[in-house]
């Protein structure tokens, strides 16, 4: 074995912290340099460079590369305390502590006064010995020719073990091999290594690893020095900073995932389908029936007599067991002592852990509990989904096979997600309830009967607003007028909800009372006008509605019109083209400004109609799509009407083909009027 002194003739160790000042000295340092620990720990390093040799602009730089380098090594001129100048060799490396912090471990060997072999080992063992690091020196062969006490504390190997082996051989699983990989690399590179991860001894914990090469002062190498410190704890809270970033980024999903949704089984859908894979093997949501079909709330807490319906259910594989397990639209049964019917009446989210709580999740024998333990789910939370104190239903979420089970940690946390999502939940109960109400009242509103007067035959539709949008204002109406004339009107309210509904059934009872007095279009709609300007709750804050009122006149085959800000009116021609359409054109008419802006005159316009042409009236729902230009909508409502049709009433449902399903709607109103005029016994004289 090589004499363990020549790694370091006449060598002492300091320590400084990352802003130079000394944090470790020893008696070696003191014999060297003269100066004691109570004069130089806390102080700067630069304060012990022979200023008669080190220029103050030199200091700073070898300073700066001393702290910031990994390596560092260079002569430089020391002052000691008697004044004399004393000349080292300084190979210093820049470390981590178990905390992050970092370190300088700097080796000083004196060259101005050669041949101190004894103190200069005995330096050498005061070092190894104070360090609180695992410290080991290996020689060429890497094999271990020093060690300290803190190393073997480190590796749970008495000390003796050490010297004379090569690290494999102290420690003989895959950390021991991979380090010894890492010392060939230095040894042969001479790159150092600094805080390298390695598993601890044993696999318990994890250890930091800074290995550099080392050569005499002629530059010859004469082995490799390892340094040694504990930072499982470092790592474990590594580990749970992680977890929690992951946690928050699911939190976020889930809210920015639900949040704008007012769909309740869509919500539902998204939100398991967050839940699994991403924190869970499987999920369900579970709700009770009264708050999807009715959107309202149970007078009482919920019991195992509650009716339920689950609606979204995700996983991580699919198969006909889960299909058993999950199904959408399927009842949910619980028994009156389950877990299941302990969260729903209590509110209190429940931990199955065991299988004796797993059996008890809703009643004995039920084949969706037979499902989870062929699926082998061994963990299970039902969180309640709570919304002012009632209950809602219940988010379920299960781990199986080598996932790890659910513990009190992930319970506080997945309430967090329940919390938040039935939040959402409840939004869209509420939207769902008002949106009931507002189209109940708008059919209410609406004409109950349409009659047929003389002259004109009459085709019309109405569709509500699909699920993501509130229903809207959209009216229509057909009167008959004195002379056997008949008024066509239709219109839009502005906004959405009860306000908007209630609006439209104010503003279409106003325009038929109205009509009957036989005012001229643009007339009439003066007078709605003043009437749209009352009804604003607000004065600043306008009740605005556009509208198109039109008399035709069977007798003398002319029709009288107005506009008041809404989209134009459509005339399909009655004589087929050459392709065998018909001719569809939008009326030249004044545009007029919205009902409610108040201070604008209407104008009317008034031509002859041909026996067969249709009208068609509309509302803006027909021809708007969300990134298109409503020139484009108006284009295909005109291609369809122009279609030969058999009947008004199939012209109606050609028109209603060109709205897209897999869109969100507004309301959409469809008023078509085939004028065909009167016999001419029955025309009066203009």
């Amino acid at each position: 074995m090589p004499d363990p002194t020549a790694f370091a003739p006449n060598t002492v160790v300091v320590v400084l912290d990352a802003t130079g000042r000394i944090r470790l000295w020893s008696r070696s340092a003191q014999d060297m340099l003269g100066w004691t620990g109570k004069h130089v720990l806390g102080r700067g390093f630069g304060h012990l460079m022979d200023p008669r040799s080190v220029h103050p602009k030199a200091r700073s730089a070898i300073l700066t590369g001393l702290l910031s380098r990994e390596c560092w090594n260079g002569l430089l001129p020391l002052r000691h305390r008697d004044g004399r100048p004393v000349r080292v060799q300084v190979r210093s490396s820049r470390l981590l502590d178990e905390d992050g912090r970092a370190f300088v471990h700097a080796s000083l060997t004196e060259t101005s006064r050669p041949g101190r072999k004894a103190a200069d080992s005995a330096t050498l063992e005061s070092f190894l010995e104070s360090s609180p690091l695992g410290v080991a020196i290996f020689d060429n062969e890497l094999r271990c020719v020093r060690a300290n006490k803190a190393l073997a504390r480190l590796d749970h190997r008495p000390l003796a073990d050490h010297l004379g082996h090569s690290v494999d051989e102290v420690i003989d699983e895959p950390a021991g091999h991979l380090l010894l990989d890492l010392q060939r690399q230095v040894l042969r590179t001479g790159r150092s290594l600094t805080d390298v991860t390695l598993p601890g001894p044993g696999g318990e914990g994890f250890c930091s690893v800074s290995c550099n090469r080392l050569e005499d002062t002629e530059h010859r190498v004469i082995g490799v020095a390892c340094t040694l410190t504990d930072v499982t704890e470092r790592h474990r809270t590594a580990g749970e900073n992680e977890l929690v970033r992951q946690r928050l980024s699911l939190l976020n999903e889930v809210g920015a995932r639900v949040a704008d949704l007012l769909d309740i089984p869509m919500i539902a859908e998204r939100l398991a389908g967050t839940l699994a894979p991403g924190f869970s093997d499987y999920a369900g949501v579970v709700l009770l029936e009264s708050v999807v079909t009715d959107g309202e709330l149970p007078q009482h807490a919920p019991t195992h007599r509650t009716p339920l319906i689950q609606l979204g259910v995700a996983w991580t594989e699919h198969n006909p067991t889960v299909e058993r397990m999950l199904r959408v639209g399927q009842p949910i049964n619980v028994a009156e002592d389950s877990a299941a019917s302990e969260a729903l009446s209590t509110g209190l989210p429940q931990l199955l852990d065991s299988p004796e709580r797993l059996r008890s999740a809703t009643y004995p024998g039920d084949p969706r509990s037979r499902a989870a333990r062929e699926l082998g789910v061994h963990s299970t939370m039902m969180l309640p989904l709570r919304a002012g104190g009632v209950v809602l239903g219940l988010l379920v979420v299960q781990r199986a096979n080598d996932s790890p089970p659910f513990d009190h940690a992930d319970l506080g946390f997945a309430m967090k997600l329940a919390d938040r999502a039935s939040t959402s939940l409840d939004n869209a109960r509420l939207y769902t309830r008002e949106r009931a109400g507002a189209l109940m009242l708008q059919r209410a509103l609406m004409p109950q009967h349409i009659p047929e007067p003389p002259g004109v035959h009459i085709a019309f539709r109405y569709v509500p607003g699909s699920a993501g949008n509130e229903a809207g204002g959209d009216w229509f109406d057909v009167t008959r007028l004195a002379g056997g004339r008949v008024a066509l009107v239709i219109g839009d309210v502005t906004g959405h909800g009860l306000r908007a509904a209630a609006t439209m059934g104010l503003l279409r009872t106003a325009v038929r009372t109205l009509s009957v007095l036989d005012l001229p279009p643009a007339q009439l709609l003066q007078h709605i006008d003043d009437i749209a300007t009352d009804l604003a709750h607000d004065p600043d804050e306008a009740l605005m509605a556009t509208c198109v009122y039109a008399v035709y006149d069977p007798s003398l085959r002319r029709c009288v019109m107005a506009r008041a800000g809404h989209v134009p009116p459509l005339m399909i021609q009655p004589e087929p083209t050459a392709e065998g359409g018909r001719s569809v054109q939008v009326l030249d008419m004044p545009s007029g400004a919205p009902l409610g802006v108040g201070g604008v005159k209407f104008e009317e316009v008034e031509f002859d109609v041909r026996d067969g042409s249709v009208l068609a009236l509309y509302t803006d729902g027909l021809i708007e799509t969300r990134g298109q230009d409503i020139s484009d909508g108006l284009k295909r409502l005109s291609s369809q009407l122009s279609q030969p049709h058999t009947s008004l009433e199939a012209a109606c449902d050609s028109v209603l083909g060109i709205l897209d399903p897999g869109a969100e709607q507004d309301d959409v109103a469809l008023l078509l009027a085939q004028f065909v005029g009167l016999p001419e016994n029955r025309r009066r004289s203009p």
